[in-house]
């Protein structure tokens, strides 16, 4: 009878290692071919914090939703590709309408944005006639178009501040909505939506980081439940975290957002130590995205996102006022 031999430590580590040379010949070889084909398609790659780092290691810019639609307006280009989720390809092309914008794989969503609808968000303005709805830019471009203003995490409290009257249909995040809450006298609509991978963070999970690292500090996305923000040294955005990070004298954090923060947390301060608070905070549909779909969404022009004009007219005003905060 014949048995297979187990592999040695050492083989398995020689067998890891050459795994590992052929992967980075690999991305070698997609990145000379992307490089090629930016220059045919007159192309840039935009790229969400959270993305894998080897789609944040080849983009143009990368950025939260906020600062990639900004880019995306600004742009020269005549093709985006937007390595993020679905609702962030369809903010690009809002804004830039002339342009082809791209994703690299349209399976790419947002549980948060899919949890809000325009027909539910119709209801519930019928019933508050005299609300301005504050929609997160986490949204469906349908339900951009039922919205009279956009925000993001960097801008949310500035813009609910800066709507006219005293109450406000917030959607579709419940955790943001309750932090914009604490610094603003508006009565807030808050609709019942949550980010599936900030949710998941608890005070046990703190708990246990700050006894493993006492050192470090905590800074949290507001997207993390309220009990978990409550416990934060630092509250704000992926940007603003990343600032805060960059330009504080502590040296260890532990890190209350997405996992794909890690790549630009390191760029900026490799000085510093960061432990992400649970080994769940990372994204699956962001992390949908790698470097050979990226080459392949370039080589055939697939998938293009397309918006029907009257929704993408409605949802641009709701962008631009968005723009005008300041």
């Amino acid at each position: 009878m014949n048995h297979t031999q187990a592999s040695t430590p050492q083989e398995e580590t020689t067998m890891e290692a050459l795994a590992l040379e052929r992967k980075a010949e690999q991305n070698r070889e997609l990145r000379e071919r992307l490089a090629q084909l930016k220059k045919e398609r007159n192309a840039i790659i935009l790229a969400h914090y959270y993305q894998r780092d080897e789609i944040q290691e080849v983009a143009d810019f990368r950025g939260d939703s906020f600062l990639l639609a900004q880019k995306a307006a600004q742009t020269d280009a005549d093709v985006i590709v937007f390595c993020g989720v679905h609702f962030m390809g369809e903010s690009a092309k809002i804004l830039a309408p002339h342009k082809t914008v791209l994703v690299p794989d349209e399976r790419a969503g947002c549980p948060m944005a899919d949890m809000v609808n325009p027909i539910g968000l119709r209801e519930l303005k019928a019933k508050h006639p005299n609300a301005k709805v504050v929609t997160y830019i986490n949204s469906s471009a349908d339900v951009k178009a039922e919205t009279d203003i956009c925000c993001t995490s960097a801008n949310a409290v500035k813009v609910v501040n800066s709507v006219e009257g005293d109450e406000v249909i917030w959607c579709p995040d419940k955790n943001l909505g309750h932090y914009v809450q604490q610094h603003t006298d508006k009565k807030m609509i808050i609709w019942e939506g949550y980010c599936n991978t900030h949710d998941m963070l608890t005070v046990k999970d703190v708990y246990e980081m700050r006894a493993k690292y006492p050192n470090a500090q905590f800074v949290v996305h507001p997207e993390c439940r309220p009990e978990v923000v409550e416990l934060a040294d630092f509250v704000g955005s992926t940007t603003g975290i990343l600032k805060y990070c960059r330009e504080s004298s502590h040296k260890e954090f532990i890190v209350g957002t997405e996992d794909g923060t890690g790549y630009q947390l390191r760029v900026d301060s490799p000085d510093k130590t960061f432990h992400f608070a649970s080994k769940f905070l990372v994204c699956p549909n962001m992390k949908v995205n790698n470097l050979k779909k990226v080459v392949k969404a370039l080589e055939t022009m697939q998938p293009q996102i397309h918006v029907p004009q009257d929704v993408a007219d409605k949802a641009r005003l709701s962008l631009e006022r968005m723009l005008l905060v300041k």
